[in-house]
């Protein structure tokens, strides 16, 4: 691997670390009540860390009697960390499981028992949306895994997958501010989302929804998913709208932003300049398919490239694939392999593309990887391995591809999640330097 793949890797690790929960959170956390308790509820891939930065904050930096702090924390399977007060469960991502139903209602009881002079404090980041799940009456787990499925695999955005969720849920959408009033509410997140929209990031447990149930009937229709009759019918029901904005239990609430994918591409881009090479930033909130994405990055990258620049382009947000094969992947593996492809083995050009919570796609297990390395050698590496990089694109197989020629990139559950992550080294000198 030349130093370019080395240079790439140390940018995805200053984007990570921007969004340590451990930094980020305690400044942000509200004083404790007078005489209430804190009630701690926290979901996705980051709530095990956020919930041990909060333990930490309230009971070994202000002194706060362990005994005033109840909680639970709901992660994905392998994003455990030990705590002390607040137990942390795991639970499926990204089609949910009876762990995490289990876990949902036991958050919902605790927002319920609290009382006007607790403080309940919500802890987000992305993968909330799967881990906290609580169907509405009537509706099994069984239809609601499968229903994530089809939406998974279908090509639609994150914000179209939460608006359909948001109205099968009994915690999304605003439900659990109702639940936990009358008490004070104060949510942190660390945003995964484009736009950093609340009503988005973990389907806006606290928040207003501006999605409705005509919404969700939309997004099923538009990507052609037939949903069985209990699922129909409760997007036709009335009663299972989500919460609006002028609910009064929201009211007094606050919702702070704590990370978000800007900061992270900061960080990487302050990265890069120590290195040596500018910096373009081309958004943090960029969607669409992977492959088409990588093409235009490409295109960029060449033109900078013919310029003479020695250059870095940095971009965020949700990509998606579109299934039409059988292979194993991600987003970030497909825009990666799709990058290699349009480069074609030009020599000036390298990319890595990784989710930032440490798994891209995959089977939920805490080993699969977070994205790839497109270097310069990787079409005669495949060649050498007798692969078809086209075709490998053809089947979303980026997986096996990049799996063959070893250039997976693995880090393991990074406890924090600001997104996709990519970056594209433009340097006519070279792999060499030269």
């Amino acid at each position: 691997m030349d130093r370019r793949g080395d240079e790439l890797l140390q940018l995805l690790m200053a984007a990570i670390a921007a969004a340590d929960p451990m930094t980020v959170v305690p400044p942000h956390l509200p004083a404790p009540p007078e005489a209430g308790r804190i009630v701690v509820l926290a979901a996705g891939k980051a709530a095990a860390a956020m919930a041990l930065a909060a333990e930490r904050h309230y009971t070994e930096t202000l002194g706060l009697d362990p005994d005033r702090i109840d909680g639970i924390a709901v992660t994905r399977h392998g994003y455990g960390l030990s705590t002390r007060i607040v137990p942390v469960v795991e639970a499926g991502h990204p089609v949910p499981d009876q762990a995490g139903v289990d876990a949902t209602r036991r958050a919902l009881d605790l927002a319920r028992g609290a009382g006007p002079d607790d403080l309940v404090v919500v802890l987000l980041s992305g993968g909330g949306s799967a881990n906290w799940v609580m169907p509405r009456t009537g509706i099994d787990l069984a239809e609601k895994q499968a229903l994530t499925r089809s939406l998974l695999a279908s090509g639609a955005s994150i914000g179209e997958i939460n608006a359909v969720r948001k109205h099968l849920s009994a915690i999304k959408g605003g439900r659990l501010a109702e639940a936990a009033a009358p008490a004070r509410l104060v949510t942190l997140a660390i945003s995964d989302v484009p736009g950093d929209d609340p009503a988005v990031i973990a389907s806006g447990p606290t928040v207003a929804d501006p999605t409705t149930l005509a919404d969700a009937r939309a997004v099923l229709a538009r990507y052609g998913i037939e949903p069985p009759a209990s699922i129909a019918e409760a997007l036709v029901t009335p009663a299972d709208e989500t919460t609006k904005a002028d609910a009064p239990f929201l009211a007094g609430s606050r919702y702070e932003i704590v990370a978000r994918p800007a900061d992270a591409l900061a960080a990487a881009a302050t990265a890069a300049r120590s290195l040596g090479y500018e910096t373009e930033i081309l958004g943090d909130d960029l969607e669409g398919e992977a492959r088409h994405l990588a093409a235009r990055h490409v295109a960029l990258a060449l033109d900078a490239a013919d310029a003479g620049r020695r250059l870095v382009l940095l971009s965020g947000g949700e990509a998606t694939v579109t299934v039409a094969g059988k292979g194993r992947g991600g987003p970030n593996q497909e825009y990666a392999l799709a990058a290699a492809v349009a480069a074609s083995g030009d020599r000036r050009l390298a990319v890595l593309a990784a989710d930032t919570d440490g798994t891209d796609g995959g089977t939920g297990r805490i080993d699969d990887p977070a994205g790839a390395l497109a270097l310069p050698d990787t079409l005669a590496l495949a060649a050498r391995h007798g692969l078809d990089p086209g075709a490998a694109l053809r089947h979303n197989d980026s997986t096996g591809f990049f799996e063959a020629i070893g250039r997976l990139v693995r880090t393991g559950p990074t406890y924090t999640n600001v997104n996709d992550f990519r970056a594209v080294i433009v340097d006519s000198r070279g792999p060499d330097g030269q």
